[in-house]
């Protein structure tokens, strides 16, 4: 799955970003491409149970891809 970032993110948000999508599925893979403000996610899980991670780091996001 595939998360549209609506604003630009940084270097050091890299590891924050990482550690929130692992905080909802310990075993996901997490790829941040910060060039084009998006955050690829590997998991079984629904992309819906990310949105909650995101919001609670302050990120608006918007699924790019399921």
């Amino acid at each position: 799955m595939k998360f549209s970032v609506k604003e630009a993110i940084q270097a050091d948000d890299i590891s924050r970003i990482e550690r929130a999508m692992k905080s909802v599925d310990v075993d996901a893979k997490v790829a941040v491409n910060v060039g084009a403000n998006t955050v690829s996610v590997d998991s079984w899980l629904m992309p819906e149970e990310f949105f909650v991670a995101f919001h609670d780091e302050e990120y608006d996001v918007a699924i790019v891809e399921a």
